[in-house]
């Protein structure tokens, strides 16, 4: 469902902040908060942290904390996203001003950070009320996308505190066997084919161009447009954010960017398609082809960075999967993710194949 500015939902059951603790705690480090009540809502879209709109008067602001339950070590770092956006909101407009970070437990239940809240359209499986889509605006829509990721890349690393989570050599390496690890600790289900991919993955590593900050969740509903489209006015969940290979980031991004020839399971992995399967947007050859005219990259190996985000995206929804079935969640949207894991590993394998025999495996 596309959300707009007003675009949350009640809290969820069992996923409530204590109201008190939290006001008392915006009072005393945030300057010039308005007087009144606090109001908590919750963004209902996202599958990993949960993340809530607050507001107080005049004043608005979104709180990230990390999944209840365990999580894996390092993972849903709130200090570090904080660190992220610290660095990067002077350099990067899209990035959000981060205000306040907090190691205190007592206060939601888990380290927290609150950052400022921006205003927009953010698009996933429908168009807004109003907006009648058509191929200028998905072509627009599609370039915007490209040209924001690009210039993401662009900026250079080494005079911001990003440039301590530099360690470009060897990064595809450890992204192979790091994922393959995830995976087979979250397991619940015996997908034979996903040894054969694993072992593909590890024959197939290609030399990694010059690093970048990358995103690593490069996708449509996580960016806000203004209203009329002109312009991308946020990007959120940095929690992934590193600096390693640029082409990971790309094929990240195209493991979320369904083209409406895709085989319908893999289109609804997620519930319904994405709008990017509608007349105008591109297809990922032409974002790839986009990206590299505009970057100066050479994008000749991005069949195996795509193969990669396949299954990275697999590992992420078995994760989640994982803990939905050993009840450290209750969130029932968690239910259909058993079945898509499977439909992610299939396509990456199709698209190894593909790159084997010759083909073109987007």
């Amino acid at each position: 469902m596309a959300k707009t500015l007003n675009g949350t939902i009640a809290v969820r059951p069992g996923e409530e902040l204590d109201s008190a603790k939290l006001h008392q705690f915006l009072k005393s480090t945030i300057s010039g908060l308005s007087e009144g009540e606090l109001e908590i809502r919750q963004f209902g879209a996202g599958h990993s942290n949960l993340t809530y709109a607050l507001a107080i008067g005049g004043w608005e602001g979104v709180l990230r904390r990390p999944p209840l339950g365990p999580v894996a070590p390092r993972a849903h770092d709130m200090e570090r996203e904080f660190t992220i956006l610290s660095a990067l909101h002077p350099l990067f407009p899209a990035a959000p001003k981060p205000y306040v970070f907090s190691h205190d437990t007592k206060i939601v239940g888990s380290p927290f950070f609150v950052m400022e809240r921006r205003h927009g359209v953010v698009l996933d499986t429908e168009f807004p009320q109003g907006v009648e889509p058509s191929a200028e605006l998905g072509r627009r829509i599609s370039e915007l996308m490209v040209d924001q990721l690009v210039e993401l890349h662009a900026i250079d690393y080494k005079g911001t505190a990003l440039a301590e989570l530099a360690k470009p050599e060897g990064f595809m390496e450890r992204q192979v066997t790091g994922w393959i690890s995830r995976y087979e600790r979250a397991k619940t289900d015996d997908i034979p084919e996903a040894e054969e991919l694993a072992a593909w993955l590890l024959a197939h590593i290609p030399k990694s161009p010059e690093p970048a900050i990358i995103h690593y969740d490069f996708k449509l509903n996580n960016t806000m447009f203004s209203e009329d489209f002109s312009e991308i006015t946020g990007l959120f969940d940095w929690e992934m954010t590193t600096v390693g290979d640029p082409l990971a980031d790309l094929g990240a991004a195209m493991s979320y960017w369904m083209e409406k020839d895709d085989p319908e399971a893999l289109k609804k992995g997620f519930g319904k398609a994405p709008v990017t399967v509608t007349e105008g947007f591109y297809t990922r050859q032409e974002f790839i082809e986009r990206y590299a005219e505009k970057s100066g990259r050479d994008v000749s190996n991005i069949d195996f960075y795509v193969t990669f985000a396949s299954f990275k995206l697999a590992v992420i929804c078995q994760q989640i999967y994982y803990r939905y079935k050993k009840g450290q969640t209750a969130d029932k949207r968690f239910a259909q993710l058993a079945p898509f894991v499977e439909i992610l590993i299939n396509h990456a394998l199709k698209t190894a194949k593909k790159k084997e025999a010759g083909g073109n495996g987007q």
